[in-house]
C-alpha cells in the first residue's frame, strides 16, 4: 500500500469507527507498561510512541509522571481524538503527524515504542524505519516492538501484514540494535476473539 493510500485507510478507520470497537483496542496497555518498568526507564527519558492511534499509552504515561512523551501516527484525526481525550494535559505532548517509514525525527529518543504498526511494513519500508531508529535512538537506549505472531492474524482492518517470529524478528532488528529479549502473549480484542502477538525489547 502506497503512503497516500494507506494515509488514506487510517484517517478513515479513525474518523468512522469506535475506538472501543477495534481489534487493537487495550483498555490498559499492561505489557507496553511493563517493559518501563523492565527496562528501568527513568521519568526524564525522552519517549516517543510510534503508530499510536487512539492508544491509552500516552494517558498511562502522564499518570506515571514522564515528562517527555512524542505521539506519532499517521492518522490526524487519530491524534486529534486524543488530544480531545487528555484535555488540557494534551498541551504536555508533542504530537507528530507522519508516515514511519519516512519520519524524520526532531529530537533522539531513549524509549521507542511501536505496538502494532511495524507488521504493516513492506521489506523496503523496514530498513528505512530500523535506519531512523538506529540513527535517533540514544545509545543505551531501548526500542519495543509489538507485531503478530506466526499464530495470529494474517490481516488487521483488512490489510496484510507480516508476521513475525522470535527469530525472524530478530534477524531483522539484530543488524541494528541488540536484542534483550522477546515474548509471545494472547491479546484479547474487543469481540473477544484472540490474537498472538510478538514482543521484543532491543538496546543501542
Amino acid at each position: 500500500m502506497e503512503s497516500l493510500d494507506r494515509k488514506i485507510h487510517w484517517e478513515n478507520i479513525y474518523q468512522t469507527k469506535n475506538f472501543e470497537d477495534v481489534g487493537w483496542f487495550q483498555a490498559k496497555p499492561e505489557t507496553s507498561l511493563e517493559f518501563l518498568e523492565k527496562f528501568n526507564v527513568p521519568k526524564d527519558a525522552k519517549i516517543i510512541d510510534c503508530g499510536s492511534g487512539e492508544s491509552y499509552f500516552v494517558d498511562n504515561l502522564l499518570d506515571l509522571g514522564y515528562q517527555d512523551i512524542t505521539v506519532l501516527d499517521i492518522s490526524e484525526k487519530a491524534l486529534e481524538k486524543v488530544k480531545k481525550r487528555l484535555g488540557s494535559r494534551a498541551n504536555k505532548i508533542k504530537w507528530i503527524v507522519a508516515d514511519i517509514s519516512s519520519f524524520q525525527p526532531p529530537e533522539k529518543y531513549d524509549f521507542w515504542h511501536d505496538r502494532a504498526a511495524f507488521h504493516f511494513l513492506k521489506e523496503d519500508e523496514v530498513t528505512k524505519y530500523l535506519q531512523i531508529i538506529k540513527e535517533n535512538l540514544n545509545l543505551g537506549g531501548h526500542l519495543v516492538i509489538g507485531t503478530f505472531s506466526e499464530n495470529g492474524p494474517t490481516k488487521c482492518s483488512g490489510i496484510e501484514i507480516k508476521q513475525y517470529s522470535e527469530n525472524t524478528l530478530s534477524q531483522v532488528i539484530e543488524k541494528y540494535l541488540k536484542k534483550i529479549y522477546c515474548f509471545t502473549i494472547d491479546h484479547i480484542t474487543p469481540s473477544k476473539s484472540t490474537q498472538n502477538f510478538m514482543f521484543c525489547g532491543f538496546q543501542n
